[in-house]
């Protein structure tokens, strides 16, 4: 059974049971259904509910596939609790935050140099000759992929507004903090860049390149940049704005000042498609019906690489300040990434194994912390469900 039929069946029966489910075979034996009448406990849902108790978040959707099979899947919690309660489901879209960064640009990035459209050393000032202005003119396309280019992490808010080409005049005025390769610098701003890049060599806006490249492809229908008003009405809820809170309007503020398409955040997804986006990598770019990159792009972007004070890959982290969510038991071939508003996504192609986290860590009082719980859980489902 491929991964998007397991899937597409564990939700069909979610709207009949809105608890625990699991699918596929585990440790030779078939794994159970938890409905809420039944006494075995579940030490993972516990762990989760612990959290939520705690204020941590309102609630969660995680699962954990290998091998194509869904071998985990549980909806926890709500998806908003104020100004009224609404429960969690296993179909809750959720604000990615800059699990967009590796989901949808980098991935685009990659997508367009196994097009040969785009080469990993080219200068970005080859493309945008006003980039070029105050000492950025040898940044590569590849130095912003690992944060290694010298951009600061986020440039003043005030630079952004409703016009588009003064936003990006901003940016190329900006002064970088470094030379090429000398720090590591997580920035937003390099993403936004990226993001650029896409449109500049694709000739398409980013949300219409995604759409075509990648998530059509890999029938990720629940995964888009402004959603629809029907994947809105099930979204997860993050903080409050003026007397409205956000669902299903991206909640990154300079995302949002560029009409929710962006580089480095404004991308919105269910946790079934990035199982399923997780699966193409363990599978080399492919699913049974489709292909996004070819199996050396693969290779090439996930393969760990030393940046000052840690390892990235192109797009991903690997082990740095910022992979507190990294699961111990995933092997060193694992990549993954975090969201900020308690989104996380891990690989391991050496286990063929996908573990997706997403909560709404925000909601409602944006005090949450949800990276090394997320961590603790796959770490929990590896032991219980995975075979070596």
């Amino acid at each position: 059974m491929c991964i998007h039929h397991c899937i597409r069946l564990t939700l069909l029966f979610a709207c009949l049971v809105p608890t625990l489910l699991l699918s596929g075979t585990v440790h030779g034996e078939d794994a159970a259904t938890h409905t809420a009448g039944e006494t075995t406990p579940d030490p993972t849902a516990a762990l989760i509910q612990a959290a939520i108790d705690d204020g941590q978040m309102a609630g969660a959707v995680v699962m954990m596939s290998q091998q194509g099979k869904l071998v985990y899947s549980t909806a926890i919690g709500d998806a908003q609790v104020e100004p009224q309660r609404r429960p969690m489901r296993l179909d809750t879209v959720f604000d990615l935050a800059s699990l967009t960064k590796p989901v949808a640009t980098a991935t685009s990035i990659m997508n367009l140099v196994d097009q040969d459209k785009l080469e990993l050393d080219t200068k970005i000032a080859s493309l945008f000759p006003e980039f070029g202005e105050h000492g950025k003119q040898d940044i590569t396309v590849a130095d912003l992929l690992l944060h290694r280019g010298g951009l600061i992490a986020d440039n003043a808010l005030r630079d952004y507004g409703n016009d588009q080409q003064n936003n990006w005049a901003n940016i190329c005025r900006l002064k970088p903090l470094a030379e090429p390769g000398e720090r590591f610098i997580y920035s937003d701003v390099g993403f936004i860049v990226l993001g650029k890049v896409v449109e500049k060599v694709s000739g398409q806006p980013l949300d219409q390149f995604v759409r075509q490249n990648l998530y059509a492809p890999l029938q990720m229908t629940e995964t888009m940049y402004t959603p629809s008003a029907s994947l809105r009405a099930r979204a997860a809820a993050t903080e409050k704005q003026g007397d409205q809170w956000l669902v299903g309007r991206v909640h990154d503020p300079r995302a949002a000042r560029m009409n929710g398409v962006a580089g480095h955040a404004g991308l919105f997804s269910t946790a079934a498609d990035l199982i399923r986006f997780g699966e193409a990598f363990c599978n080399g770019g492919a699913t049974d019906d489709a292909r996004i990159l070819g199996t050396e792009t693969v290779a090439m972007m996930t393969q760990p690489r030393e940046v000052p004070g840690g390892q990235r890959a192109f797009g991903w982290d690997v082990r740095s300040r910022y992979s507190s969510n990294r699961p111990e038991g995933f092997s060193e071939a694992a990549f993954g990434h975090g969201g900020f508003t308690g989104t996380v996504l891990w690989i391991d192609p050496q286990q063929e194994v996908v573990f997706v986290f997403l909560s709404n860590r925000l909601h409602p009082d944006g005090k949450g912390s949800v990276n090394k719980l997320a961590a603790q859980v796959a770490d929990q489902l590896l032991e219980r469900f995975v075979q070596p």
